[in-house]
C-alpha cells in the first residue's frame, strides 16, 4: 500500500538531470537494433516469407525434439525449423518450406507431416501461405506502418506548434524503430501480428506524449516566471501518477499474455510488453528534454501573435 499512495500522490523528481543518462541509454538501443537489423535482418513469419507454420500438442507429455526433426526430414523439405514451447514440453511449433514453395508444395507438405506425426499429436494451428501472397502481405504491412506515421505526424503537427511536434516525432520513431530492432535482436516473428503490435504501439507512445506536452502547454500559460526547466520537471511530475498507473496496468494485460498466450502471440505480446516500458521511458526522457532545446515561452508569445485563438 505504501508503493501505492507513493504513486498517487504529488512527485517532485528532477527527471531533466537524468537526461544525459537517458539519452546514453536511448543510442545504445538505436545502436544495436541497427547492429542486429544490418547483421541478422529479420525472421520473417509465415505470413511474410510464405510457408506452413503448425501448432501441435503431444497427447503423451514432452516430446523429443530431435527425434520428430528426424521423422519429418524424410520429406526434403526446403526449410524444417521445429521449436519446442511450453512450460510442459509438449507443445511444437513447426515451420517448413515445401521446394517449389507453391500453394499446392505447400498443402500437400501439411498432409505429409500430418501423416508421420500421426494420432499423438493434436494439431491447434495449422497455416499456410504462399510466396506471392506473403510478399503482398509484407508489402502492405509496410505501407500500412509508413500510413500510420504519417498521419500520426499530420495530427501532432497541427495539435502543436512545430517544437513540440519535432520531440512528439522523434519519441515515436525512436520507439518504434527500437521495438523492430529487439524484434531482429531476439529473432522474433515479424509477421503482421507484430505489425499490429508495432501500431498498437505507436498510438499508446504518442498519447501518452500528447497528454504530457498538454501539461506543458498549459503550465506554460499558468506559470508564466517558473524557469523552463523547472517548469518541464513539474508538467511530468503532474501526470506521473497517472504514466505510472497507466503503464502498470496495461503491462499486466500484456505480461498475462505473454506468459499465457501461447507460440501464435508471444511477438505480439513480447512488443506491447517492452513497448510499453520504452514508450513511458521516451515521454519523459526523449519528448520533454528535447523541447528544453528551445525557449518555450519565446514561442508560446510568437504562436499567440500568429494566431491570438491559440491552437486547438
Amino acid at each position: 500500500m505504501k508503493i501505492f499512495s507513493w504513486i498517487i500522490k504529488d512527485t517532485k523528481i528532477d527527471f531533466l538531470k537524468w537526461r544525459k543518462i537517458g539519452y546514453a541509454i536511448s543510442l545504445l538501443l538505436i545502436a544495436a537494433s541497427i547492429a542486429s537489423i544490418t547483421l541478422k535482418g529479420f525472421n520473417y513469419g509465415i505470413d511474410f516469407s510464405g510457408g506452413v507454420a503448425m501448432d501441435v500438442r503431444s497427447k503423451s507429455g514432452p516430446v523429443n525434439v530431435e527425434k520428430v526433426r528426424s521423422d519429418l526430414s524424410v520429406l526434403g523439405l526446403d526449410e524444417l525449423n521445429i521449436q519446442s514451447v511450453g512450460h510442459d514440453n509438449d507443445q511444437l511449433l513447426i515451420r517448413a518450406q515445401a521446394n517449389n514453395a507453391d500453394e499446392e508444395s505447400q498443402r500437400i507438405a501439411v498432409n505429409k507431416i500430418q501423416e508421420i506425426l500421426g494420432k499423438d499429436f493434436t494439431f491447434e494451428r495449422v497455416e499456410s501461405v504462399g510466396p506471392q501472397v506473403g510478399d503482398e502481405l509484407k508489402l502492405s504491412g509496410i505501407l500500412a506502418c509508413i500510413f500510420a506515421c504519417i498521419a500520426i505526424s499530420l495530427y501532432v503537427w497541427i495539435r502543436f506548434e512545430w517544437r513540440f511536434a519535432i520531440g512528439a516525432l522523434l519519441s515515436l520513431f525512436h520507439d518504434v524503430f527500437i521495438i523492430v530492432g529487439l524484434l531482429s535482436i531476439f529473432h522474433l516473428d515479424l509477421s503482421l501480428t507484430t505489425i499490429a503490435a508495432i501500431l498498437t504501439l505507436a498510438g499508446y507512445s504518442i498519447n501518452d506524449t500528447v497528454v504530457t506536452y498538454d501539461r506543458i502547454r498549459e503550465n506554460l500559460q499558468k506559470f508564466k516566471k517558473m524557469p523552463q526547466y523547472d517548469l518541464l520537471n513539474k508538467s511530468i511530475n503532474d501526470i506521473f501518477s497517472r504514466t505510472i498507473l497507466t503503464s502498470l496496468t496495461t503491462l499486466l494485460a500484456s505480461l498475462a499474455l505473454l506468459i499465457f498466450g501461447g507460440a501464435a502471440l508471444y511477438s505480439f505480446a513480447f512488443v506491447i510488453t517492452v513497448g510499453v516500458i520504452i514508450g513511458t521511458f521516451s515521454s519523459i526522457y526523449v519528448a520533454v528534454p528535447i523541447l528544453n532545446w528551445f525557449d518555450l515561452r519565446k514561442a508560446a508569445q510568437e504562436e499567440e501573435n500568429i494566431n491570438p485563438f491559440g491552437n486547438v
